[in-house]
């Protein structure tokens, strides 16, 4: 599984901006997709998380009601649409597959990953 993150940029709090993860090879429908963020000096933190089917999403605490994670199976494309950023969003963004049975939110947790794409929110 090939994965190639896109979208981020530099965008004022407030904002939004919408990632996009491109996967290639064989995905199965058992897979589960999620984005991960890591700032300077931070570890990496989950972010959200969806079943390959779409049918379940799971988000970390600090991304509730902000974030929304979706798939659109016609392009093999996972998106996270982040709306109302803020300063503190601002970190690495890395997407990732697992094949397994429950969400995860380690980073360990996860087989495949793709390049990171920055995200800069200022204030």
């Amino acid at each position: 599984v090939q994965l190639q993150a896109s979208g981020g940029g530099l965008v004022q709090a407030g904002g939004s901006l919408r990632l996009s993860c491109a996967a290639s090879g064989r995905i199965f429908s058992s897979y589960y997709m999620g984005w991960f963020r890591q700032a300077p000096g931070k570890e990496r933190e989950f972010v959200a998380a969806i079943t390959w089917s779409g049918g379940r999403t799971y988000y970390g605490d600090s991304v509730k009601g902000r974030f929304t994670i979706s798939v659109d199976h016609t392009k093999n494309t996972v998106y996270l649409q982040m709306n109302s950023l803020k300063p503190e969003d601002t970190a690495v963004y890395y997407c990732a597959a697992r094949n397994g049975v429950r969400f995860g939110v380690r980073s360990y947790e996860y087989d495949y990953w793709g390049q990171g794409t920055l995200v800069t929110v200022s204030s």
